[in-house]
């Protein structure tokens, strides 16, 4: 997990708190399977954003939604070099 500028590897049972504003990414290891549970404080409706990454998984919408919904999830993409040389 990429936390800022900082990469966590996360064991079973592990907890990583994300402050707000911190640029984060979650990925499981290349070849392995990894459960995640999320907790959003103070909540906020997400279902449908993760309900979008789940449809463009499938091939069932465009990868470009996901760019234009970042203002309506506050859920903004923003490059990290250190992520995409981690998972590289």
């Amino acid at each position: 997990m990429l936390l800022g500028e900082e990469v966590h590897v996360l064991e079973k049972d592990d907890v990583l708190l994300v402050p707000p504003h911190v640029p984060h990414a979650f990925g499981a290891a290349p070849g392995a399977e990894a459960d995640v549970l999320f907790v959003f404080t103070p909540g906020m409706e997400r279902f449908d954003y993760y309900r979008l990454l789940d449809r463009v998984h499938r091939g069932e919408a465009d990868p470009a939604e996901i760019a234009a919904s970042q203002d309506r999830f506050d859920n903004h993409y923003v490059e990290s070099p250190l992520w995409r040389a981690t998972r590289g």
